[in-house]
């Protein structure tokens, strides 16, 4: 009779009424609920259902068993069998037997008696089990290299119940399993998962300790811990030198009650990992794999791989031996680092500090939530690796994990972040995207190095008000996110430090072709938020951070304004400009980037009608000019900084020229080509003005050019348009700059002011129109500024007078 056939007749006998109460059950579960209720503790009264496992010899599975639950308790039902084995395979040739074949045929003796339910009595049949049970002895029925050759898998078995139950492999059994041939038909004829489960209930019982102690006395060790798909002749040989010793140091560990102990080994599950880590130490130098394809992600390391295949650990197993050997450098440099500072605090400074809570606290979450094991997995390396230090080795790390504990780290992998992906695309203004993950990163950094901050607020408060917070930030996107970008297209005229180059070389070649997205990236729409980003940065800056961040500010910003579209040179001579704005004329005196800067942002000014679109060139032209005065400004401040090598009267000629420059080549050239286009004009006009107000007195010897631009203008409105009132408005502002500053003058021009003044007063007169309230306000102004200025020269009120009575209307200007 099988075990299932028994089962079956077990199941009939329970379900005939009366039955099951004659040993206090309530019968047998018929339902799947009531399975998995059925026998899932001492209190169920309820049979389990049966569960057939079939036999599968590949999986070294050899007997088809039946399993059901009885007050919380797993019973196997199996047939009594003897087996035939061959020398190529474990699998044997299962037969029906008698009580003492089967016997003969387990593990150990001690494994081999049988309780008789008719006589309650225990039948050893072997007739040593007893005796070896009470002398603590483990050895098998029948001769060891027989039995092992026979079942290989018995080899580990042994090992198993002796670390187990505390008993001793007899020396006959240990000489076989020592037996190459032994080790040979293991390696070869069992499958690994077999192993793997008989290595883990080894680990996971009360003495992981004797089972890998065995394991490395018996030379099992690269029988077991290989990788069974790699040629042997290929295979890393394992370094075990020293590991026996750390076996008996790792158990001390366990039970000595110090803080590694309580820390890093506080229960099963970490000890458990702790033996398997200790088991992968010998790979600890085996070389990295290489990615099986260029740009392809490699393999594994090889400690991890040797557990998955070797012994067929779990996922979870693999993936703790990988984070713990991809970390150990990182964690052992920590772990130094903080001891230094304890030792010579005075001396701590720079990258070799002791790592702040931000740095330790990131860290801890990086490795994630089995960062015990992997700073474990460092200790044992480095005690293995010094075994005559393994006193300061283990205060060392002691010193790290105390200080984690201080700084209520423990838990750094479950902190939650005071701002989600959202809010902080809110607060910085932008889209959400991938650079989110690493940007909250940022902010986790900063929360960890001010852990009284609770309210997400206070958080956004930080982005928002350019604190510690923003700095952080603007540091991270500029490296991380914007430099990648623009690495393939770095202006030729920039070093690495974002200083002039003395010889920038020829400039680049010129094409009509496309360019190709993967040297232009930042021009994919898919990236378009890292301009966000970089703007945000430029906005973010003071004259204290600018310094920092220079050689990453310069690069893309001029790669932006050098483009030939429009639209990024727009972004870029703006973000120039808000760089200028915070940057201190020091810096850019030493840096030499003056003129750099100039030789960018004049050829924008070209950028005109017909060849570009009006609007385009009116956006363009409003940001360059206060670009250029801007830069001219920082370049010859009126109090140079002490390192100038000009005076304040020599600053003051370069400033006047650099402005007559941006005058002559700028605003009346662009005027002498677009006269007709109000918008472009209007802009000149606005620019005009702030150019003649910087240069004051230097400007009068651009009166004769620039007033007859101005009175034109006047002399022929298109009151009609709002865009041409805009441009009177202009015009006469720009009209009472040239009087304002060029007053000695205003006797010889007052014909030409007044011409285009009375002609503009009298047009609008003439056309109907409501006269608008701010032209009429400003055009009375610019004649009381010249009353002002030639009363005391000329006869102003006879000549006003006389042409009050040539036009009547004028009254109400003149006076």
């Amino acid at each position: 009779m099988t075990g299932y056939q028994f089962g079956l007749r077990l199941k009939q006998y329970l379900e005939i009424p009366g039955n099951p109460e004659k040993y206090g059950l309530d019968g047998v579960a018929t339902t799947d609920k009531e399975n998995a209720k059925a026998g899932a503790s001492d209190k169920s009264k309820t049979v389990g259902g049966l569960h057939k496992i079939e036999a599968n010899p590949e999986k070294s599975k050899h007997l088809e068993t039946v399993t059901t639950r009885i007050f919380a308790l797993d019973l196997d039902l199996v047939n009594l069998r003897k087996e035939t084995y061959t020398d190529d395979s474990r699998n044997p040739q299962m037969d029906f037997g008698t009580p003492e074949e089967d016997a003969l045929r387990r593990d150990a003796t001690v494994n081999a008696m049988f309780y008789n339910l008719n006589t309650q009595e225990v039948e050893d049949f072997t007739g040593r089990g007893h005796d070896d049970l009470a002398a603590k002895l483990i050895r098998t029925p029948l001769e060891p290299y027989q039995t092992f050759k026979d079942d290989p898998l018995r080899v580990l078995r042994l090992i198993r119940f002796a670390s187990r139950l505390g008993f001793t492999i007899d020396q006959p059994a240990l000489e076989a399993m020592r037996n190459a041939e032994i080790k040979d038909a293991l390696q070869r004829k069992i499958s690994r998962e077999r192993v793997g489960v008989e290595l883990e209930k080894a680990l996971q019982g009360p003495d992981p300790h004797e089972a890998m102690r065995l394991i490395f006395d018996l030379d099992l060790y690269f029988t077991l811990f290989c990788d069974p798909t790699v040629d042997p002749a290929k295979h890393y040989t394992p370094d075990t030198g020293g590991c026996r010793a750390l076996l008996d140091e790792l158990e001390t560990l366990m039970e000595d009650g110090s803080s590694i102990s309580q820390l890093l080994l506080h229960d099963k599950d970490e000890q458990y990992l702790a033996w398997m880590l200790a088991a992968v130490v010998p790979y600890r130098d085996a070389p990295d794999p290489q990615p099986l394809q260029p740009g392809r992600k490699p393999p594994p390391p090889i400690p991890s791989t040797v557990a998955r295949e070797g012994v067929k650990a779990t996922n979870r197993v693999c993936d703790v031996i990988t984070a713990s050997y991809m970390h150990r450098n990182e964690i052992r440099d920590l772990v130094h680092r903080a001891e230094a500072h304890r030792r010579r605090p005075e001396r701590a400074n720079g990258a070799s500090s002791s790592p702040g809570r931000d740095v330790l606290g990131m860290a801890v979450r990086r490795w994630g939530a089995s960062w015990r094991s992997q700073v474990l997995y460092s200790l044992i390396v480095e005690m293995l690796e010094q075994p005559d230090r393994l006193d300061a080795v283990q205060r060392r790390y002691s010193i790290f994990l105390t200080h984690l504990q201080d700084l209520n780290l423990l838990d750094a992998y479950t902190f939650k972040p005071l701002l989600d992906g959202k809010q902080l695309a809110k607060a910085l203004n932008t889209s959400p995207g991938v650079w989110m993950k690493e940007a909250l990163d940022v902010v986790m950094a900063w929360q960890l190095r001010n852990p009284d901050v609770k309210d997400p607020s206070e958080a956004i408060d930080e982005v928002k008000n350019h604190g510690e917070l923003t700095s952080s930030l603007v540091s991270h996107f500029l490296q991380l996110t914007v430099r990648p970008l623009f690495a393939k297209s770095k202006p030729n005229s920039l070093t690495e430090q974002g200083r002039r180059k003395n010889d920038p070389g020829l400039p680049p070649k010129l094409s009509m072709m496309s360019e190709d997205v993967a040297t232009t990236p930042w021009k994919s729409e898919k990236n378009g938020v890292a301009l966000d980003l970089l703007a945000w940065s430029v906005q973010s800056l003071d004259a204290n951070t600018v310094e920092k961040y220079w050689h990453l500010l310069v690069p893309p910003t001029l790669t932006l304004v050098d483009d030939v579209e429009i639209r990024w040179k727009l972004m870029g001579v703006g973000l120039l400009r808000q760089l200028l704005a915070a940057t201190p004329p020091s810096l850019l005196e030493r840096t030499g980037l003056a003129p750099v800067f100039e030789d960018a942002l004049m050829p924008c000014l070209l950028h005109l009608p017909s060849l570009t679109p009006e609007p385009e060139s009116i956006a363009l032209l409003s940001t360059t000019y206060p670009a250029l005065l801007t830069l001219a400004r920082l370049q010859f401040p009126i109090t140079p900084p002490p390192t100038s090598k000009l005076s304040p009267e020599a600053g003051r000629q370069h400033y006047v020229k650099n402005l007559d420059h941006v005058l002559r080549k700028g605003i009346l050239h662009s005027h002498a080509f677009c006269s007709q286009y109000p918008g472009i004009v209007k802009v000149l006009y606005d620019n005009l003005t702030v150019v003649l107000r910087e240069l004051g007195i230097d400007s009068v010897k651009h009166i004769k050019y620039i007033l007859p631009l101005l009175t034109d203008t006047l002399s022929h409105p298109l009151v009609n348009a709002v865009q041409q009132q805009d441009l009177l408005i202009s015009a006469v502002l720009a009209l009472q700059a040239v009087i304002q500053n060029g007053w000695p003058r205003m006797v010889e021009y007052r014909g030409e002011v007044l011409k285009g003044m009375l002609s503009c007063w009298l047009a609008i007169q003439d056309s109907g129109v409501a006269l608008p309230a701010e032209l009429e306000q400003e055009m009375k102004k610019a004649v009381q500024m010249l009353q002002a200025a030639v009363a005391e020269q000329v006869p102003w009120d006879d000549e006003v007078a006389q042409l009050i009575m040539v036009d009547g209307r004028l009254a109400e200007l003149l006076r």
